[in-house]
């Protein structure tokens, strides 16, 4: 039997955290804190550490350790050349979370430069990175270093959220055979669950009779993601859906790859260590395309490479079966039971996003109360949720009057709280620093962005007005500020001839008489939108007329009640 932990005795502790003061150190990013408290809590059990360059080699070619002992995936610590380049074997690194403190120390045993292209293609299949994410991510630390050898560990990465579901293997190991455990299936979802999925799961754990442990996987931290935290409150609704003493929720640290069959496997093994016999397994299991209409792998091949390998892991695979809801039975059925001429219902995520979104009913055969109340909590209907309207366009436009009108209606309606975000006032009081070249302007508009990202997620409504020129940030503030309520870009098309006609600040003037450089629209690019919202010509409108026309949008969108 493995021992229970990676971590020091106290009376070793404080000689290392005295030792690492002169140690080189490390911080770790979210993916290497995730493994290496997977290693520290003995969920990677064998590995000690992280992988040195025999066990790495072995793992690409065999699968297996260079002891023999079957392992799947590199887990290795990549460095920068910085540190990379110094390091020794012998050598001692102090490993430490983002914020530097001290959770381990690395006793070196091998450093080299890895083959990264030979590893996408043993380990993914591929090695171009058009075809597979995580290719393109790995391929993307050409010129790291790989750094491996045991661990002394002081201190699992820290964690401020729900922190009674953050057990151990050995924790589990405890509570599996205090509640008579012997059998247990294991299940990782990283989606929202509903009666469908209870049928499955509840089919599954008495065919095999097993109890069951509902283990999503995590990052380390939540650092503040509402979604994330929305779902393990409706995972924890999901569970009291189940009799007591059956259902077991946990959250695993573990970082996917997305590699298909070889990480379904390493899944298997971690899922043993944390005291499973049985694992429920998708065809489709840690594919990248598997929410969308093809899949990178063949279907079922995690299946049966988890099959294959059940005498030496000790789990049984136990396939996915897709459950639908049959109306005139008033059930659940298994997809491949149900006969031609039955009456199938189905609710789609886009269907469910939708309703969440108009505030319409979800049927108690498609999900449970519990969990309903948990999703609309977190997706309340748009005419609750924060917005951003986002105004774009060349100086003269009319953004900064429209912007004011839009601030006094929406003061009128006391609504919600709202916040203007003008250029002018957000480069006196955000980014005095920056000047007017091509980098400190996307600079400047993301920082806007993400003031607007915060208002938008406490539920405010942030009047943005820069001018934007470039795509590149209008684009990274949009997928910030939509994964927490409404985005609606307006770009005003006001012609430059207008605009130089206004020219309040001066600013044409003196970019003609060539006082100054770098003018938008004169010497320096404007990029328009090219989906805007709404667009908007003030030529031949009011500043009432534009804010109207935006207000309404809102209104036909659901946005304003």
């Amino acid at each position: 039997m493995y021992s229970e932990s990676l971590l020091v005795h106290f009376q070793r502790a404080e000689p290392l955290r005295q030792e690492a003061v002169t140690l080189p150190s490390l911080n770790l990013k979210t993916r290497q804190l995730c493994d290496l408290e997977l290693l520290l809590t003995r969920a990677f059990y064998p590995l000690s550490g992280f992988m040195g360059q025999a066990d790495y080699e072995s793992v690409l070619e065999k699968m297996r350790l260079a002891t023999g002992e079957l392992w799947p995936m590199p887990v290795c610590l990549d460095v920068g050349p910085e540190l990379g380049e110094r390091l020794q074997e012998g050598e001692r690194l102090a490993l430490r979370d983002k914020e530097g403190f001290l959770l381990a120390v690395l006793t070196v045993s091998d450093v080299w430069q890895p083959d990264l292209r030979r590893e996408a293609l043993a380990v993914y299949g591929t090695d171009d990175p058009d075809a597979h994410p995580s290719v393109r991510f790995l391929l993307s630390k050409v010129g790291k270093w790989y750094v491996g050898g045991t661990l002394e560990g002081l201190s699992l990465p820290l964690h401020f959220d729900f922190q009674e579901l953050r057990l151990a293997p050995s924790e589990l190991h405890r509570r599996f055979t205090q509640n008579g455990w012997r059998r247990v299936i294991g299940f990782q979802s990283g989606e929202h669950l509903h009666c469908a999925h209870k049928e499955m799961i509840s089919r599954a754990a008495r065919e095999a009779g097993a109890s069951i442990l509902l283990q999503p996987a995590v990052g380390v931290q939540l650092n503040g993601d509402l979604d994330q935290y929305a779902l393990i409150r409706a995972y924890q609704a999901f569970v009291r859906q189940f009799p007591r003493n059956t259902i077991c929720l946990g959250l695993l640290p573990l970082y996917q790859r997305k590699a298909g069959p070889r990480e379904a496997l390493l899944q298997a093994l971690v899922w043993r260590n944390y005291g499973c016999t049985h694992f429920l397994v998708a065809g489709d299991h840690a594919d990248p395309f598997c929410e969308g209409d093809r899949l990178f792998y063949p279907q079922g091949a995690a299946q049966e490479l988890i099959s294959a390998h059940e005498a030496e892991t000790g789990i049984t695979m136990v396939p996915m079966r897709g459950m639908v809801y049959v109306e005139e039975r008033g059930e659940y059925l298994p997809q491949d039971e149900v006969e031609p001429d039955m009456n199938v219902r189905s609710i789609s995520s886009q269907e469910l996003k939708r309703r969440l979104e108009h505030g319409l009913d979800i049927p108690s055969w498609f999900s449970f109360p519990d969990v309903v109340e948990e999703l609309r909590r977190a997706h309340p209907p748009r005419s609750r949720q924060g917005i951003t309207v986002f105004l774009t366009g060349l100086s003269g436009a009319g953004k900064s009057t429209v912007a004011k009108v839009l601030l006094a209606r929406f003061l009128e309606m006391r609504d919600r709280p709202v916040t203007l975000l003008d250029g002018d006032i957000v480069r006196r009081n955000l980014s005095s620093e920056l000047n007017f070249s091509k980098e400190h302007r996307e600079l400047n508009v993301r920082r806007i962005g993400f003031v607007a990202s915060e208002i938008t997620k406490n539920g405010g409504i942030a009047i943005c007005a820069p001018i934007a020129p470039y795509p590149e940030a209008r684009g990274h503030n949009r997928e910030l500020i939509s994964a927490y309520g409404g985005f609606v870009e307006v770009y005003m098309n006001t012609p430059l001839s207008v605009c130089e006609q206004r020219d309040r600040k001066g600013l044409y003037a003196k970019a003609r008489a060539g006082i100054i450089k770098g003018v938008t629209g004169i010497d320096d690019p404007y990029i328009p939108p090219v989906n805007p919202e709404v667009t908007i010509d003030t030529t031949q409108m009011t500043p009432q007329e534009a804010a109207q026309m935006i207000l309404l949008y809102l209104e036909e969108q659901g946005y304003l009640r």
